[in-house]
């Protein structure tokens, strides 16, 4: 029972739907499967596993990313609700330095994002409540975590909704121009 896989417009980033099978007990799906991930570029251990739950329409988090030696992968997925899933491409060298993707990810669609080393990250919950389950290539550690304003001008993100309990750290964030020259990713 492997993910079913799609690439999206930036490198590394691949939008994945997991199978679920199913009787009147109940289902089953597979939530992460190292193998099928190495095919995609992550070679570590999941180094830590997180539970995000969000109350209220419009709640967004991010645009977040640790820098080096703490890049980090993520593989995110939504387990209950429906939020916007946001990946920004903060890698200089890239051909897509700058540009997003956005997928809505939902406990209906069984829809997941894996971002690579080098991209911010950031959703908006799209019904009254959410729970997202993030699996992640490097441990948290708060002197690498930075980020970009999630409203920024030059990256044009369409949030459906009015932005809503956004944290202060998330407000104090700096824009994409001024998100720093040589920063190590």
């Amino acid at each position: 029972m492997k993910f079913d896989i799609t690439p999206t417009a930036i490198d590394g980033v691949f939008i994945l739907q997991r199978q679920q099978v199913g009787d009147k007990r109940g289902h089953f799906s597979r939530l992460f499967c190292a193998e099928q991930f190495r095919e995609l570029g992550w070679d570590t251990p999941v180094a830590q596993t997180n539970l995000s739950h969000n109350n209220g329409e419009g709640t967004l988090r991010g645009l977040h990313l640790q820098l080096r030696p703490h890049t980090e992968m993520k593989f995110v997925q939504v387990l209950t609700g429906e939020v916007l899933d946001v990946a920004v491409d903060m890698r200089r060298a890239s051909a897509t330095f700058g540009q997003h993707v956005a997928v809505e990810l939902s406990d209906s669609n069984r829809y997941g994002l894996l971002i690579p080393n080098g991209c911010a990250h950031g959703f908006q919950v799209l019904s009254a409540q959410a729970t997202l389950l993030y699996h992640h290539s490097s441990a948290y550690h708060p002197e690498s975590e930075t980020g970009v304003r999630f409203d920024d001008q030059t990256l044009a993100i369409n949030w459906p909704l009015p932005p809503q309990n956004l944290s202060d750290r998330d407000q104090a964030l700096p824009s994409f121009l001024s998100f720093g020259e040589g920063v190590a990713l």
